[in-house]
């Protein structure tokens, strides 16, 4: 029997006890440093004209990315963690499924989007910048439908699209086969771009000098590690929530479901910023010259 749901239970939470404000705090403090590190980089990269490529224009769309990524997750958990009863409105809730989709998406295009601009920088080097001023990139909408609810409990900690669809008491063949048209817009197609770009990549370096590859793995090695990490965590969220893993101990569970938003924008300025050797210089000119003004 369907009902009005006007508010939706995230079950996943447990009783912490005292400990809940330990929580509290380390979930603060994973947040502040999202927040820091990629305004850092950010401020960097807009600061200075000598990084105003291709490249780090990318980067600075992934860093804000990240941004939005982690405040459509840590606000509601530190809003969450202290709480007895955890309660969230459906158009709160269904506004963060909304934000959740698009920094996927997002994401995903913008991986796919440096992959070519590493492709075009390392295959066609003389081409390099006509090619990226004539090439834009565009991205696709959600497509939804109505559902009928029959129960509000939804098994995370956040509100999850697929979490709120197995509460319907309707036919959803039609929200299933929406959810794989995006799903392959927005993930297989981005992913299978990237593999195409690099196997050329890869043919390049092995056929070119030693030079060529050493500035492949430069600039590519950085890449390459977050489109893994970002993937697992895509996967570690497909599996909570299609798959029963009611066997593994909620802390895990928690944690991989989270893992996609909570250490990608941690991880994406961590790895740039150790890497790539013109922002890490510039990083720590900028925070010694902050440090000095003080």
């Amino acid at each position: 029997m369907s009902t009005i749901v006007s508010h939706f239970t995230l079950g996943a939470y447990f009783d912490t006890g005292p400990l809940r404000w330990l929580y509290f705090v380390l979930t603060l403090s994973v947040y502040v440093l999202i927040l820091l590190s990629n305004l850092l980089l950010i401020v960097v990269i807009c600061l200075n004209r000598t990084l105003h490529e291709p490249m780090y224009i990318f980067l600075c769309s992934l860093f804000m990315n990240g941004l939005f990524g982690s405040t459509a997750l840590f606000p509601l958990l530190l809003f969450q963690i202290p709480q007895d009863v955890h309660t969230i409105t459906t158009s709160f809730c269904f506004l963060q499924i909304f934000f959740v989709h698009m920094y996927i998406a997002i994401e995903f295009m913008t991986l796919a989007v440096i992959s070519y601009d590493r492709y075009l920088a390392i295959c066609f080097p003389l081409q390099y910048s006509a090619r990226m001023n004539t090439n834009k990139v565009s991205c696709c909408g959600l497509l939804t439908t109505p559902l009928k609810l029959c129960g509000n409990i939804i098994t995370k900690v956040y509100c999850n699209n697929y979490s709120v669809v197995k509460l319907s008491c309707s036919d959803t063949s039609v929200n299933n086969i929406y959810g794989l048209i995006i799903t392959i817009i927005t993930v297989f197609g981005p992913l299978i771009f990237i593999l195409a770009t690099y196997i050329r990549i890869l043919k390049v370096c092995f056929n070119g000098s030693k030079q060529t590859r050493q500035k492949a793995l430069a600039t590519c090695g950085p890449h390459l590690a977050s489109i893994v990490n970002y993937s697992s965590g895509a996967f570690f969220e497909v599996l909570g929530s299609r798959f029963d893993l009611s066997n593994v101990h909620s802390v895990i569970r928690v944690i991989l479901s989270l893992y996609f938003l909570a250490v990608q924008p941690l991880f994406n300025p961590l790895i740039y910023g150790l890497k790539l050797t013109k922002v890490r210089v510039l990083c720590k000119n900028l925070l010694h010259s902050a440090v000095r003004s003080q």
